[in-house]
């Protein structure tokens, strides 16, 4: 107790204030002037699979063994409804005989097109001759912005050379069209998304929290005060990150850069209103702001920090993730919610000392003496004291808990139960909208041609000499899901590794494209087990994106069997180091993993049955888990830690009824801005981000209106002492700071 006073009095004292505001300035104008920002540092092409992964391998075996066909893939999709003519033809071979002459940059390698006449060309037309696909391969090195720049080189090129602009036109109509897809064209587009994202996202997520925070306490000067404090922790949180990646510690994308930026807003805000909503309440019954202050500091500040370190500890799991974009996203999500911590229990207590009761105008909080000396000095008579409530929701639990826990969980039990029916899918392509470049270019190959010809995979075979190439050809294509086998390609330094561009018949980045690797490589295995070559495990290797994908799908999976339990021990444990009770530690954590199924079950219902999304992305549950767990815990630490406390002095319905009445309207405020600004997710023309916002925010949304004012008080009514168990209330008591009661 009276070291959360000193702490008080340290950050928020009548001079102090001053000094904690001037050290934040400085703190900020200091790194931003020696450090990059984390926007500077971003790596959109970082690796994802380690490099022990069968197609990581593979693509190094391609390299070194197949130089010309180991770059990545642009896909030229060229169409012209009514059929291509010669000229057009003509105009492709040019093109493509300049990019011989004068590669753009970061180019690998061109077919050598612009050598042949226009009639070689008709034979790789579609059926109706509307259609043709070429190919122009890119270093693996090079990023999505060299790649974009690199790409829009060559559509300068194309449209000097055919005298209009094909990239621009439509592929439903009668001028030569141009849309470039494959994996080049798929990673351009999936970058600009989020970068377009960034700014939408940023402008949408504070407009939408200060209009929250302008209907809740009607006052601009608060609704100011917590931007602020999120601009100050952005300000500390870029270049931190950004030091962190300029130093090679950790990697940054796009993605985890507009993730971090709604959890700042969202989760920040929440520890935010912890504090102010307790310092308006004591400035009802203390005259003196300072000592109002000072006291919302010492009975919101352990729970405010504990609802942070419990976020940080989860959120750092991640860490654990062997798939890049997960581990990505471990320090960025940590650190920017740690520095968030830090501004509101300091940067927000030294704003509101610094306000005052100004904060409040035109609505200010006073005491009742306050009230009526203000009445008297107008002439008016002093307002009458309003009759205490004896109703709420509080009261409505304490009174009916057993049909409260059997009607929410009952609920939360059948929305749950719709979580096992979700597919998912790691269709990069289908969180694209319709008319993104890259997807009309998959499109036009999936209706002229095999929507394998998007990203055909390479397999690669070391016969020992023992083999023959073409009866292996023989073998790959009876296989029932595959479309075109190419003839046999001698591998450049090894000989006896023989290489096969294999077509799909399903979508490469389809679940179904996924599952043929593991066959396809069994299938090769065997043929060369019946040639007589030993260990054929070793002499095997499939690259290309399915392969990816496949890797992608099983590593992923790996890391949520892993991650989920080790962030439920996580929070388990603080949960009892922090209430000293087994029992509830029990049911708190079991209601907020109710709770997520719950969430990921409605999300199902309304992405799938309303939305019409036959599958989501197959990251959604871990993202989801991780941010639901951690931030669901948040709200029950600080109603049950007041639960707690009152139980000192009252019987516990009584403690409970009161508890709930006194943080419901800051912890649905809080949670109503939360989801809000992870709904604005959705507002975004990505779906894996859609997805995410959405059943995030119906989680957060159903934490707060049905699990922490219904489900949580009720479960501890009927617990009654045993809520406590094994530690002795008294014990308690002493662990946690008194409230004191208006």
């Amino acid at each position: 107790m009276k070291g959360m006073s000193g702490y008080g009095k340290w950050v928020a004292g009548r001079k102090t204030k001053w000094i904690t505001l001037a050290v934040w300035i400085v703190i900020v104008g200091a790194l931003t002037l020696l450090w990059p920002s984390v926007n500077s540092q971003v790596v959109n092409n970082a690796q994802n699979l380690p490099d022990d992964s069968q197609s990581v391998r593979a693509a190094a075996v391609a390299e070194q063994e197949f130089p010309a066909g180991s770059g990545v893939p642009a896909l030229l999709v060229w169409h012209k409804e009514g059929g291509l003519s010669d000229e057009d033809l003509i105009h492709i071979i040019a093109v493509y005989g300049k990019l011989e002459q004068q590669p753009l940059p970061h180019q690998n390698y061109v077919p050598p097109l612009g050598k042949l006449p226009p009639q070689a060309l008709q034979a790789s037309l579609s059926e109706d001759r509307s259609t043709l696909v070429t190919p122009v391969l890119f270093d693996k090195s090079a990023d999505s912005d060299q790649l974009g720049e690199a790409v829009t080189q060559m559509k300068k090129l194309i449209s000097a050379e055919t005298g209009g602009d094909p990239a621009a036109a439509k592929v439903d109509g009668s001028e030569l069209s141009l849309r470039v897809s494959g994996p080049v064209g798929i990673s351009i587009d999936a970058t600009g998304l989020f970068k377009d994202a960034d700014v939408s996202l940023l402008i949408a997520t504070v407009i939408l929290v200060l209009v929250f925070l302008l209907l809740i306490y009607r006052s601009p000067i608060l609704a100011l005060i917590p931007l602020v404090a999120v601009g100050f922790a952005y300000g500390v949180t870029s270049p931190v990150i950004g030091k962190m990646a300029q130093e090679g510690w950790i990697t940054v994308d796009s993605q985890a850069i507009s993730i971090m930026t709604v959890l700042l807003f969202g989760a920040g805000t929440d520890y935010c209103l912890f504090l102010i909503s307790r310092f308006r309440q004591m400035l009802k019954v203390e005259e003196s702001k300072g000592r109002a202050l000072l006291s919302a500091i010492t009975h919101s500040s352990g729970a405010i920090a504990m609802s942070g370190f419990t976020v940080v500890l989860a959120l750092f799991a991640l860490l654990l993730a062997k798939y890049g974009a997960y581990h990505r996203f471990a320090v960025p999500f940590s650190v920017s919610i740690l520095i968030m911590g830090f501004a509101s229990l300091t940067l927000v207590p030294a704003l509101l000392a610094i306000f005052g009761r100004t904060s409040f105008f035109p609505f200010v909080p006073r005491t009742p003496l306050m009230e009526a000396e203000r009445a008297r000095a107008k002439g008016k008579p002093a307002p009458q004291p309003k009759p205490a409530r004896n109703k709420g929701i509080g009261n409505f639990v304490v009174s009916r808990p057993w049909a409260i826990v059997g009607v929410t969980v009952v609920l939360l039990g059948v929305l749950a139960s719709f979580s096992g029916g979700i597919k998912f899918t790691y269709d990069i392509l289908s969180s694209f909208p319709e008319d993104m470049e890259s997807r009309e270019g998959f499109d036009l190959i999936g209706n002229q041609f095999s929507p394998g010809e998007l990203a055909p995979a390479k397999l690669m075979i070391d016969t020992e000499g023992k083999a023959d190439g073409e009866d292996l050809k023989v073998i790959l294509g009876g296989l029932s899901y595959v479309d075109v086998v190419s003839d046999p390609q001698q591998g450049a330094v090894n000989k006896n590794i023989l290489g096969y561009d294999i077509e799909f018949k399903n979508n490469p980045y389809s679940l179904e494209a996924m599952s043929h690797i593991p066959a396809l490589q069994d299938t090769a295995e065997q043929a060369l087990i019946d040639v007589g070559v030993a260990e054929p495990g070793d002499k095997v290797w499939v690259s290309g994106q399915t392969a990816t994908q496949h890797d992608t799908k099983e590593l992923g999976e790996r890391d949520t069997d892993l991650i989920i339990p080790v962030v439920i021990g996580l929070i388990t444990l603080l949960l009892l180091i922090y209430l000293r009770s087994v029992v509830a530690t029990v049911y708190l954590v079991a209601t907020v993993i109710l709770s997520f199924f719950s969430a990921l079950g409605l999300g199902w219902i309304i992405i799938h049955y309303v939305l019409g999304a036959d599958a989501i992305q197959g990251a959604i549950p871990l993202y989801s888990f991780v941010f639901l767990v951690a931030l669901g815990e948040d709200y029950n630490i600080f109603m049950i830690s007041n639960i707690w406390k009152k139980r000192k002095r009252m019987p516990l319905k009584q403690a409970v009824a009161e508890g709930v009445n006194e943080t419901g309207s800051v912890i649905t405020s809080a949670g109503l801005i939360l989801a809000g600004t992870f709904a604005v997710l959705a507002s975004l023309p990505i779906q894996v981000l859609v997805q995410f916002g959405i059943i995030t925010a119906i989680g957060v949304l159903l934490d707060t209106f049905i699990v922490r004012p219904f489900l949580v008080p009720a479960i501890t009514v009927l617990l009654g002492r045993w809520s406590f168990w094994p530690g002795k209330h008294q014990e308690l008591e002493k662990a946690l700071p008194a409230v004191d009661e208006h």
